[in-house]
């Protein structure tokens, strides 16, 4: 690249970093002020874009601080005499140089607005579908999958209900993913999931193919939306299952009624919420209470998310929990993700939880998807 265009870009780069550094110094100020601490939904959304511009101001002092080396090595290059200093000079130079292309990409990306939802728990639903028992196995599979890849990352799993298919697996399970970014990333696992097997049940040894639908919803905070718990009706039962005496005993399982209006319909709709998880009852009413805001969260900002995704539709995250992602067949050990034609033979490690490569391929895509959008 000519002196000429390497400055060029640096410039109009430089014109899109002006009043983040500025800016990043008001919000450091900002969230140790008393008043912005009282008001919680401030200091959430300020101590989130803190984050954000920590990382972009970081990254733009990198880059400055290279565009600062290129220009006093080539300083040194016109009117130093000395070889070994003009040697030090190219190394700086050199260095500075092949920084510069990644610095640059990064703050692309760091640049392009990120998902507000990104940063949030999860909470994942898979449900059998067409296959009858070997869909609810298959479902199984899926949960045991994502279960190993959380365990892999060091996150929190609690499955708040199931219910179990006739011959092993769910027909449905729900459980919540809590730690750092996580629906950020398990996000483009939301579609349809199709297996290609001879399914345990078969006795002719013939392949069949079943399918199980997975959504990931991101977790809702407490004061993400508004819920009247006066409003709540609750009721205790017996929770079932194996696991002792206590089970038959104690009314630990937890069941919510709520009737909400929906705000983009106007319309009227009671939510039936059951929690069995734990045996404390309290606990339960928690999680109940839990997965009633992120249900509201979800169904509100489905308006949201649907002008989204018409602005901008990539091909990863579609945010269309029918559309079919993912191909798992058995006879070949392959797994094939549709979205992005990747297509891999350890099917057996990927069932195992390994499934990071597949979801960095997917991000790398929907950020390439993103950079060309917005033209930088």
């Amino acid at each position: 690249m000519s002196n000429f265009a390497l400055n060029m870009a640096d410039e109009t780069l430089l014109e899109r970093l002006s009043g983040i550094e500025s800016r990043f110094e008001e919000v450091s100020t900002l969230i140790t002020d008393p008043a912005v601490i009282a008001d919680m939904k401030r200091y959430v959304r300020l101590t989130k874009e803190y984050k954000d511009l920590e990382k972009l101001t970081a990254a733009t002092r990198r880059y400055r601080s290279a565009i600062a080396d290129i220009k006093d090595a080539r300083e040194m290059l016109d009117t130093e005499q000395d070889p070994e200093m003009k040697a030090l000079a190219r190394e700086q130079l050199d260095a500075a140089t092949a920084t510069l292309p990644s610095l640059e990409e990064e703050i692309k990306l760091l640049l392009i607005p990120a998902d507000p939802e990104d940063g949030k728990n999860a909470i994942i639903e898979i449900r059998g579908g067409t296959g009858g028992d070997e869909a609810a196995i298959f479902a199984g599979d899926l949960y045991k999958m994502y279960t190993r890849y959380c365990e892999s990352k060091g996150w929190n799993v609690a499955v708040t209900s199931f219910s179990e298919g006739a011959a092993g697996g769910f027909k449905e399970i729900v459980m919540s993913v809590s730690g750092e970014g996580v629906y950020g990333i398990l996000k483009y696992e939301s579609g349809v999931h199709r297996v290609q097997r001879v399914p345990a049940t078969e006795t002719q040894g013939r392949v069949h193919t079943s399918a199980a639908t997975v959504a990931v919803l991101p977790e809702a905070e407490p004061f993400d939306v508004e819920i009247n718990e006066g409003e709540i009706k609750w009721d205790t039962f017996r929770s079932g299952g194996a696991g002792g005496q206590n089970v038959n005993k104690v009314e630990s399982g937890v069941r919510l009624r709520y009737m909400w209006r929906n705000p983009n319909t106007g319309e009227t709709e009671e939510i039936l919420i059951e929690c069995t998880e734990t045996r404390d009852q309290p606990k339960n009413k928690e999680r109940a209470l839990s997965r009633l805001r992120t249900f509201i969260y979800d169904k509100e900002h489905q308006k949201y998310v649907d002008d989204i995704a018409r602005r901008r539709k990539t091909l990863v995250s579609t945010g269309d929990r029918s559309a079919k992602i993912r191909t798992y067949n058995y006879p070949q050990g392959r797994i094939t993700d549709h979205r992005i034609n990747y297509t891999i033979y350890n099917l057996q490690a990927f069932v195992d939880g390994d499934i990071q490569d597949c979801i960095d391929h997917l991000i790398v895509a929907e950020n390439a998807e993103k950079l060309k959008e917005a033209e930088l």
